[in-house]
């Protein structure tokens, strides 16, 4: 991507004040067991496609993981390095459905007219060949309930509870907006009033976090729910990338947050998660994608914390 059109991408993402303005989601059906619903749950029906190195990707691997389904609900991934014409499939990682070259074929595929950015994760269906839903915390909310009948030993597994709801959509809320959304709002900054609207709240939620898991072992309910997982995939890239990448350097996880430490690493080393981690796809894509920030394209050497130990009983 020439330096022209990677300062015209970083720009559109901001508005006139520097500050860094995420899309909405434009497709959102949702699959629901209903008679006569567009969309139904049916085994081989459905189809992700993610990116290793996407935190709301991420979010869906690891519920699909949770829940069982792999063997309900296919997956392609991307390969990490996005370029000019988005997320593409190329070196052994390949759209089994279509052969497409970029995640944009698939969108173009669904609507021919699409104009807005190219966005991993898609829920894809097989049999009308459209997309289904491309917002991710809505997406794992359809794994969490929606194909029950068809994984009944998982079914009372529920990150979403009725008796939590509203405590979790609080807490969503402020981690999505300081947090989640947060790091890329300090990172893609383009002024330096616009960095630090958003890099001094990053750091007071995290204090919030540190002090609600100093308390418990999660974040709501003291039981692992979508709260968890949603922030835990920012948390898990936090100090190998948005620490200094995305200059959120005033404190890191590892040396600053011992509570977040524990609990990112005792999700980490719940059956199937470690599996939905893979650090190369995370630091390759954001080192050597984002070159507004990092023209080099050097890598850090760091990983962050292991998270696989000491073991978490």
């Amino acid at each position: 991507m020439t330096s022209t059109k990677v300062q015209a991408e970083i720009y559109k993402w901001a508005n006139k004040d520097g500050e860094y303005k995420r899309q909405v989601s434009s497709f959102r059906d949702m699959i629901v067991d209903e008679p006569g619903a567009k969309f139904t749950p049916e085994a081989g029906r459905y189809h992700l496609y993610v990116s290793y190195a996407c935190p709301w990707a991420h979010r869906t691997l690891m519920v699909r993981a949770l829940k069982g389904l792999e063997d309900i609900i296919s997956v392609d991934t991307v390969h990490w390095h996005m370029q000019e014409k988005g997320w593409p499939f190329k070196d052994g990682y390949k759209d089994s459905l279509y052969g497409s070259e970029f995640v944009r074929d698939l969108y173009f595929k669904a609507e021919p007219d699409y104009s807005a950015r190219f966005t991993v994760p898609i829920l894809w269906d097989k049999k009308t060949q459209t997309i289904v839903n491309n917002e991710s915390s809505e997406i794992i909310r359809m794994l969490n309930t929606a194909f029950n009948k068809l994984v009944p030993e998982k079914a009372e597994i529920n990150y979403y509870p009725d008796n939590l709801k509203a405590e979790i959509d609080s807490v969503n809320e402020w981690v999505y907006d300081t947090i989640n959304n947060g790091v890329y709002k300090s990172g893609f900054a383009t002024t330096q009033a616009a960095y630090e609207k958003n890099v001094y709240p990053l750091f007071v939620s995290l204090d919030r976090v540190e002090g609600i898991l100093s308390k418990s072992d999660y974040l709501v309910g003291n039981t692992l729910t979508e709260a968890d997982l949603r922030l835990w995939t920012t948390i898990v890239r936090f100090d190998p990338v948005y620490h200094g990448h995305f200059k959120c350097n005033i404190k890191s996880i590892e040396k600053d947050y011992p509570h977040i430490l524990k609990w990112a690493r005792r999700i980490y080393q719940m059956p199937k998660i470690a599996e939905t981690v893979n650090m190369e796809h995370i630091k390759s894509h954001y080192y050597q994608s984002h070159i507004q920030i990092n023209p080099t394209g050097i890598v850090s050497a760091g990983t962050g914390p292991n998270l696989a130990e000491p073991k978490i009983v």
